[in-house]
């Protein structure tokens, strides 16, 4: 009553009671080769892939924040300012507060691309356009 049954040790039933060293050996240096690898591999991918990643994630969302923010904080300040002057209170900060907020969505939607940026380079195709029709 006093056997271990299933130890899974060298001497155990499993082994058939005589340990082999050059095994045992061998296991152990690839063990320490894997460890090697693994801590070479943990070095290796935080600087090329994920925090580079988060770090350009953590800038754009900073980005798009803060022109969504200032686009509604320019509207209330004319809003405010033309109530001021003008004596219209609320209404000028509610109607500027809004056009504040569409302005902040449209230079979100810009800067991801989704709304395309307005400039000299779409007039001149309407021109190069209408040219090539009198042709």
């Amino acid at each position: 009553m006093d056997e271990k049954r299933g130890s899974g040790g060298p001497d155990g039933p499993g082994n058939g009671g005589d340990p082999d060293p050059g095994r045992s050996e061998d296991l152990d240096a690839r063990r320490k080769r894997l460890d090697a690898e693994l801590l070479a591999r943990r070095k290796v991918e935080p600087e090329n892939g994920s925090s580079r990643e988060a770090s350009k994630g953590y800038a754009l969302a900073v980005k798009l924040s803060s022109e969504f923010i200032a686009g509604v904080v320019v509207g209330v300040i004319l809003g405010y300012l033309f109530d001021r002057f003008l004596g219209t209170s609320p209404w000028g900060l509610i109607v500027f507060l809004l056009l504040g907020f569409c302005a902040g969505v449209l230079n979100v939607l810009r800067s991801t691309g989704a709304v395309a940026q307005p400039g000299p380079a779409a007039g001149s195709q309407a021109g190069k356009r209408s040219e090539d029709d009198g042709k």
